[in-house]
């Protein structure tokens, strides 16, 4: 009788395998199209060259787990860089959409700035908000002088920017 460990290993290549022999699972890929920034986009491509580097680094030092895990993240980040959907800014925004910047004010008088960005870019410590985020989906289509509910306050946008 056989184990059912060996069976599996059996069907795995060998580099696609981490430094326990198991499988890296690959990351998940959204199905909303990928509209990024023209920062987006140079992000993307910076991310493939630092990878590139890390994968002539790890082949130097045969390192095979490093090695799988960078060919998934290659594989990954080449595949939104060919499906990257480059979307301009209007420069006069008179509604919330892609790549402009909102600036909301709460109930309690404070302000909040956030930008829609691509799933990618996001980074919501830095006011960038995926656009197909609960806030950003929240945001998208209103105009200034607007109410809504965010951030489980009330909200009133202030201004657009692009």
């Amino acid at each position: 009788m056989f184990s059912g460990v060996a069976m599996s290993r059996a069907f795995v290549r060998e580099s696609d395998q981490d430094a326990a022999g198991e499988a890296l699972p690959e990351r998940i890929v959204s199905p909303h199209p990928n509209f990024v920034t023209p920062q987006g986009l140079k992000q993307i491509d910076e991310q493939i060259r630092h990878l590139e580097a890390q994968r002539q680094a790890a082949r130097s030092d045969s390192d095979k787990s490093n090695l799988a895990r960078i060919a998934r993240d290659l594989r990954y980040w080449s595949q939104r860089r060919a499906t990257a959907r480059v979307v301009e800014p209007t420069a006069q925004p008179d509604t919330v959409r892609f790549g402009v910047e909102v600036r909301l004010r709460l109930e309690d008088g404070s302000e909040r700035t956030f930008r829609l960005v691509g799933e990618d870019e996001a980074d919501p410590a830095r006011g960038l908000i995926s656009w197909v985020s609960p806030l950003g989906a929240t945001l998208m289509g209103h105009e200034p002088g607007d109410s809504l509910r965010v951030l489980d306050m009330n909200a009133e946008i202030v201004g657009l920017r692009s």
